[in-house]
């Protein structure tokens, strides 16, 4: 199979920061499309599914980390990982806790297939397509998730938005502790991190957006998506500039 440079960034600061971003931004821009602009979960699913698929398309032709493809990707596989989760518990009345379960299981499935392969989780070099397909998998599947364990958690358990958001924050930093003081394996502390910091995003998607009659902040989908998606497009932009900069170097 042939090598391709490392298609996925450098897991730093802005890294997680773009991360926590688009996954409020895949609860919010679902909202928006299938509440606000009333597509329904049905339409909006169709039409961002369609999107997604073009731009993994365009992904997995570059041979080497774009930050907008990249992002973009990530961006719309948290809307459509959102909608999966959405359309099974509303469409179809599967409880949170089975959607729960469901995703969960496929997520353990595709690490172990992933592993077999390639004898390791690790995204520090993701350069071949089987790897960067297992990458994917893994990236949808927790998305789905994280919306349907965040929304099971700030929902049906009564805990309310902010606390599920706190709950989560701080999940994810005893991971970090554990990983920086006592020796958590590295591989397994990113993991950690990335499912978590989906339920915290939709949490605190949920709560921004969500009315506050129903324990939200009112400020409503769609502002909260155009200031989501704002931020990242202006750390998408300084990520190009900056890679550009160090190929000129």
């Amino acid at each position: 199979m042939n090598k391709m440079l490392n298609k996925v960034p450098q897991i730093t600061l802005i890294f997680w920061i773009i991360k926590i971003l688009a996954t409020t931004v895949g609860e919010t821009v679902a909202d928006f499309f299938s509440e606000t602009l009333n597509f329904g979960l049905t339409g909006t699913s169709y039409v961002m599914g369609a999107i997604l698929l073009v731009v993994l398309i365009i992904q997995f032709k570059c041979k080497k980390y774009i930050p907008a493809v990249f992002w973009l990707a990530v961006v719309l596989l948290s809307i459509v990982g959102t909608l999966i989760s959405d359309n099974l518990v509303d469409n179809l009345g599967v409880s949170l806790a089975t959607t729960s379960i469901i995703f969960g299981s496929a997520l353990i499935v595709v690490f172990i297939a992933w592993y077999a392969s390639e004898k390791t989780l690790s995204v520090d070099n993701i350069n071949t397509s089987k790897k960067e397909l297992f990458y994917w998998l893994a990236i949808l599947f927790t998305f789905a998730l994280g919306t349907s364990a965040g929304d099971l958690i700030s929902e049906s358990s009564g805990l309310g938005y902010a606390y599920a958001a706190l709950l989560f924050a701080g999940i994810i930093l005893l991971d970090f502790i554990a990983y920086k003081f006592l020796q958590l394996n590295a591989i397994l502390s990113f993991w950690i991190a990335y499912i978590l910091t989906r339920p915290l995003g939709a949490s605190l998607g949920d709560l921004l957006s969500q009315p506050v009659k129903d324990g939200g902040l009112g400020i409503g989908t769609t502002v909260t998506s155009i200031v989501f998606l704002s931020v990242i497009l202006i750390l998408v932009i300084y990520l190009s500039i900056q890679k550009k900069n160090e190929r000129t170097v």
